[in-house]
Formats: C-alpha cells, sequence, structure tokens
C-alpha cells in the first residue's frame, strides 16, 4: 500500500543530492521533493573519509558549486573537514533539512508504467520499519564511492587477531603508537593516509603494493587573508579565477589521448624525474610505472614519496597469498607479522538497492547485459523512465572536478523535470538505440586512450574489462554534449500537451 506521494524523490545527500536539491528550489522553485539518507548526516564521501590527510585532489575554487562559489578556501587543495564544512553550510542555507529523512535506506523503486511512477520502498536504518512512496522522478544521487572495497583475492581478515579496518570508515578509537601497522595499498587514499600516521616514528608502517602509481607534486599555498578579501568583494576576481583553473585542468586530458605521442613523452619524463628525485634510490625501479600517465588516476603526491625515506616505512612489493592470525602471508610464503592491518583499497560504487524498470528488469541485470553500467551521456537508462543517475557511468574524467560534471548532468536533467512537474509529459525515457549509438561513440573514444593499458578501478573488474568511469574528454565536451537534450532521443509519454505548449 502506497503510504506517500513525493514528485520527486532523491536518493543520497552527498554532494550530488545537495547539489540537485539546491537545482531544483533555485532554478524550478519548488520544494515538491524528498531526500533519503542512509545516514544519520550529510556529506557522502566527506562526511565517512575521516582518515589522516584526507582531502581534495582538486583545488578548491573548482571543487564547489559555480553557483556558490567560496571566498574562503584557506588553501588551493582543501582538507576534508573543510569540504564537510561547506556542503554541510549549504544544505542548511537552503534549509534542505525540511526535505530530508535521515536513516532512511531506499531499498527499492519499481516503475509502474500504467501510472507513469515509481514505487519507493524505503526502510528506516534504526528501526527497521519499511514503507512506500510514489514518485514520478528517481534522481539516483549514491555517488562513486558507496562502500569500501576490500580485494577477494586477500582471504583471512577473520583470521587476523589485531585490528582490521578500511580507511574510508577509519578507527579512530585505535592508538597506532608502538604498532606495527600494515597498509593493503598504494592509491589516493594510502598516499594520503601513510605519510601521516609515519610521522610517529613509534608506528612502523608496511606498505603492501601491488602495482606502481604516477605522481606529480602537490603544489600547495595558503590564500592570504588580501586574496580572500578580493576573491569576496572585487567582481568577478573569484568567477575568473575558477574558469582560469578549469581551463588549465581541462586541458589536462591531452595527455590522455594515444595520438599525443610527444606530449606523453615529454610528462612521462617528468614524473620520472619526480619519483626519482623524491623516493629513495632502492625502490626506483619498483616505484616507476611501465604504463602510460593517466591511465590510472594520477596522484597528487601529499608527502607519500618523501616519507618512504623514513626507517619506519616499508615497501613490500611480493603479492599477498592471504591474512593469518599475527600478520600476512606473502606468496612467498613469508609471514610479516603485524598489530593492525588497514585496507586502502577504493571503494565499490554498486548500489544496495534494486531499481525496476518498464519491462520489470532490476538496472542490474540491464548493466550485466551491457558488460558493466551504461547510460546515455552517463544519465539515462533505456527502459528506466525518469530516472536520472547522477556521476553514472562514464562521467568521470581522471583530470578535472566531478562536481561540475554532476552540474552538468543537473542541468541537463532539470530540462525534462520542468515539464514532469507542470504536467505537460508524464515520462521522458532514453531510446535503447540512441543510447547505442551514443556508447559505440564512446567506447572509440575510450580504445584512442590511454586507459586501454592497464587494469584500474577505471574498468568494471579492477582488471582489463569495460571502462565504466571514465568519459573520453574534456568537461568542456561533456558540457556541450548535455547543454540541450535530443529530444529525438526520447520515447515521450503524453508529450502532444508539451509540444503545444512550446509552439
Amino acid at each position: 500500500m502506497v503510504q506517500e506521494h513525493h514528485p520527486i524523490v532523491i536518493i543520497g545527500a552527498g554532494l550530488a543530492g545537495i547539489s540537485t536539491a539546491i537545482a531544483l528550489k533555485k532554478q524550478l522553485r519548488t520544494s515538491d521533493f524528498t531526500i533519503y539518507e542512509k545516514a544519520s548526516e550529510v556529506g557522502g564521501t566527506w562526511r565517512d573519509n575521516t582518515y589522516p590527510g584526507c582531502g581534495s585532489d582538486v583545488p578548491g575554487h573548482w571543487y564547489s558549486l559555480s553557483t556558490e562559489l567560496n571566498p574562503n578556501w584557506t588553501s588551493f587543495y582543501v582538507s576534508q573537514p573543510e569540504i564537510q564544512s561547506y556542503w554541510v553550510s549549504l544544505f542548511h542555507k537552503y534549509d534542505l533539512a525540511a526535505n530530508t529523512v535521515f536513516n532512511c535506506a531506499v531499498v527499492s523503486a519499481e516503475w509502474n508504467d500504467e501510472a507513469q511512477v515509481y514505487k519507493v520502498t524505503v526502510e528506516d536504518s534504526i528501526t527497521g520499519e519499511r514503507k512506500h512512496t510514489e514518485a514520478q522522478v528517481v534522481v539516483w544521487a549514491i555517488g562513486g564511492f558507496m562502500r569500501p572495497a576490500f580485494p577477494k583475492d586477500i582471504p583471512g581478515r577473520e583470521n587476523f587477531r589485531g585490528d582490521v579496518f578500511h580507511s574510508a570508515l577509519w578507527r579512530h578509537d585505535i592508538n597506532l603508537k608502538g604498532k606495527r601497522v600494515g597498509v593493503i595499498g598504494n592509491g589516493c587514499s594510502a598516499a594520503q593516509f601513510v605519510p601521516e600516521i609515519s610521522k610517529d616514528a613509534s608506528v612502523q608502517v608496511i606498505n603492501f603494493c601491488r602495482t606502481p602509481q604516477w605522481f606529480v607534486p602537490k603544489l600547495q599555498f595558503d590564500y592570504s587573508p588580501w586574496v580572500k578579501w578580493a576573491f569576496a568583494y572585487i567582481p568577478f576576481t573569484m568567477r575568473l579565477y575558477r574558469n582560469f583553473l578549469m581551463a588549465r585542468y581541462d586541458f589536462r586530458f591531452m595527455i590522455f589521448r594515444k595520438r599525443n605521442v610527444g606530449m606523453i613523452k615529454v610528462v612521462t619524463r617528468e614524473f620520472r624525474r619526480y619519483i626519482k628525485k623524491r623516493a629513495p634510490k632502492e625502490q626506483h625501479a619498483k616505484l616507476i610505472p611501465t604504463y602510460p600517465p593517466g591511465c590510472k588516476r594520477i596522484i597528487v603526491d601529499p608527502g607519500y614519496l618523501d616519507c618512504l625515506n623514513q626507517e619506519n616505512v616499508n615497501v613490500i612489493w611480493e603479492g599477498i597469498d592471504s591474512i593469518v592470525e599475527n600478520g600476512i602471508k606473502l606468496k612467498t610464503g613469508e609471514i610479516v607479522p603485524l598489530d593492525i592491518i588497514i585496507f586502502g583499497t577504493g571503494y565499490s560504487g554498486d548500489p544496495d538497492f534494486t531499481i525496476r524498470g518498464r519491462d520489470g528488469k532490476s538496472i542490474q541485470e540491464y548493466f550485466q547485459s551491457q558488460g558493466g553500467p551504461t547510460a546515455y551521456l552517463g544519465t539515462c537508462v533505456p527502459g528506466f523512465p525518469n530516472l536520472f543517475t547522477l556521476l553514472g557511468p562514464n562521467t568521470a574524467t581522471g583530470h578535472a572536478s566531478v562536481v561540475f560534471s554532476e552540474e552538468v548532468q543537473i542541468q541537463y536533467a532539470l530540462q525534462m523535470i520542468r515539464p514532469l512537474l507542470a504536467g505537460s509529459v508524464k515520462s521522458f525515457e532514453i531510446r535503447t538505440e540512441a543510447s547505442a549509438e551514443y556508447n559505440r561513440w564512446l567506447e572509440k573514444r575510450l580504445s584512442e586512450s590511454v586507459w586501454t593499458e592497464c587494469h584500474s578501478y577505471y574498468r568494471v573488474d579492477g582488471q582489463m574489462g569495460k571502462n565504466v568511469a571514465t568519459f573520453p574528454g574534456p568537461l568542456t565536451l561533456f558540457w556541450w554534449l548535455c547543454r540541450t537534450p535530443r529530444w529525438d532521443h526520447f520515447r515521450i509519454i503524453g508529450v502532444e500537451r508539451w509540444r503545444r505548449e512550446r509552439r
């Protein structure tokens, strides 16, 4: 039995959910939406990730909404507490608490083609009570970092007698002082917290690495009070600065195109030189990748390479066989004794709820039939009317701000949500052939990029499967493709009235 009706349901109160809600209030002047958030606070990944050294590797002035510029960022790269504070302040500025149900997880959303609505089932995370609501529009705003990911090929976590946790769920109650700490993984998160925890010389850090990473120097600096004053009070100063950052970073996409051989050689040489300058000489052969820069996400070095010179930091490249009672067993048979194990092994973006479309199939079944998550412009999925997937398949870039990508998607979706709310149209559904044509273009562009050259989390299996994460172009191209919907690409129900209104 349906207990409530909400024209728009937003799943998640992270960056995408908050951004969507603000756009609905500011641009469509509607408060007729509900955000379901399974946690007790907003912020998504920046709420959950509180490990030492956590922060963005994108400049703060670009890692913010274009409609909500912040003159008070303290530094070029911004730390987790400051980012979380920014998004929490926006949440309260627009009084989004009135539209948000906390501790409430979406369990399922099933499309009723006759009624042209989704039946959404939600569950109270505390009591377990379930209720149902109807929604004409569902906005998938769960982001790409839903849950901590643990490598399936490293068994035995339950056997370890010490403490085991993932960096995404940092155990602040555990004192590392005087302990032997094993860190599994050497991606962006591990590169941030390893230098921090190793500042205490009594902490012996053993970093278990599988593949090397490319690093660039972190050119960090604080903004002076005068600069912040100029951003706040001199017209266009902050906007011009942000646009400069956008152009500068978007140009970096050029190194991801295989055809730019000369540029890739120059960049590779500089990156290699940086690693050799910072890291201990005996580690150079292992630390320098053989794949081109950008194939995996490039790490903005927060001091990781420098900390490898410390006596209390050791790197092990031999593969892990399993976790045993007193430590980690290597494939060589050696057991490395440990007191604590920390996984810095990334995240899973798979939803923990089910969405069923017009033919009754789940979105997971559709993705499986396509070899991995697939969507039109990363936003619309065939068979799923009025569903908009923010930060969906192939919308990240590896070189730019996901906040801007989400804004582009939101502006695209609003052009359909507006007539839906007005009652001019009942549903929009991307046509299968239009989605297939777009994804053929996508695959061709991806095949011409460096992302085909290595294993990475950009791929569906983390190995050499389908790339489901990155958009094969600069963000300006993604913005251009999303600026106006191709209405002939959509199956539109109830279009007659809308056509009359548009004449």
